[in-house]
């Protein structure tokens, strides 16, 4: 199988670097490298010169159109069986395309999707964010930590499509606002099978701060209701617990004058939560520190996400 890796780049020059040299090390060596610059205003093709000679690698620079868009560039200039997508700010373990390979042999999947872990190099905050986003006791299982492999909705940070899923559905059909999910779905409903290869993990650095993580989850649950202007099906009850959860822990202080015995009820809800995050964490990342920064991150994501689905539920137009 001969794969093209997409990479769209948008003014993160400071993070290819580790993806181009991590595809170096891949034991399986059949693939393609095609950069999209988005548009930015520092570029990266200084550093994919660097990789030249170790990779098959070709450059692109575009106007700016957003990722999703920039994906489709590529893929319209890639000439593999399978067209591979990663964000600039992953980095690949050396295994990933010996494993898929195996994988895409067994279950002749046509769309794949692997799970994001962190690397011990990571920072505080950086571990923090991932165990937000992989946690079983947060969202861990929609972003692959789930057992269940096939109907499997890939994220863009680490997504398989073969050609012939580009060509009968001809990719992104929007720039952002959840592009990712949109074409997942779309590509199950089409009848193409999609599937969860657990192996195929990436080392995910995301944002490096909590306030940029705020941002990002903000954007995530404005991303969701604007799924469900394409898909109304898809919008599911499950979707609305960041509301639920923010509004539980707003209103927790007046409810105590209202009704201080069912106001005592949540709040032993959301203590035994929290040292749950704490605990869980802790067990993983054997960190005091890192475990306070997780419970954070996952109260700021419930937050930040809960906050961005009433905002876009409450608007009237989509991006």
């Amino acid at each position: 199988m001969h794969y093209s890796i997409i990479i769209p780049v948008y003014n993160r020059p400071d993070e290819i670097g580790e993806l181009l040299e991590s595809l170096t090390m891949q034991t399986y060596k059949d693939f393609e490298v095609i950069i999209v610059e988005d548009g930015s205003e520092i570029t990266c093709k200084s550093i994919t010169d660097l990789y030249a000679d170790s990779l098959n690698i070709r450059y692109y620079y575009k106007e700016n159109s957003g990722q999703g868009f920039s994906r489709n560039y590529g893929f319209e200039r890639a000439n593999g069986d399978y067209l591979v997508v990663f964000d600039s700010d992953c980095i690949i373990p050396s295994h990933y395309f010996e494993h898929v390979t195996k994988q895409l042999n067994l279950t002749k999947a046509d769309c794949w999707g692997g799970p994001d872990r962190a690397l011990s190099s990571f920072t505080p905050v950086q571990k923090a964010i991932n165990y937000s986003m992989t946690s079983l006791l947060t969202t861990g299982g929609i972003r692959g930590g789930t057992k269940k492999s096939e109907g499997f909705h890939p994220r863009s940070f680490n997504m398989g499509i073969s050609r012939g899923v580009f060509k009968q559905t001809g990719g992104y059909k929007i720039t952002r606002m959840g592009e990712d999910i949109e074409f997942s779905i779309r590509i199950i409903k089409y009848g193409f099978k999609s599937v969860l290869i657990h192996d195929a993990y990436v080392y995910h650095k995301r944002r490096t701060g909590l306030r940029e993580f705020y941002s990002q989850l903000h954007f995530f649950g404005r991303a969701r209701i604007n799924i469900s202007r394409y898909y109304p099906d898809e919008l599911n009850l499950i979707h609305f617990f960041p509301v639920l959860f923010f509004i539980g822990y707003l209103t927790m202080l007046p409810l105590f004058f209202l009704a201080a015995k069912a106001a005592s009820v949540l709040f032993i809800s959301y203590l035994i939560y929290t040292l749950l995050l704490f605990a869980h964490s802790f067990q993983t990342e054997k960190s005091i520190y890192i475990s306070a920064l997780s419970v954070a991150a996952a109260y700021i994501q419930f937050t930040a996400y809960g906050l961005g689905f009433l905002s876009e539920l409450l608007s009237d137009h989509s991006v």
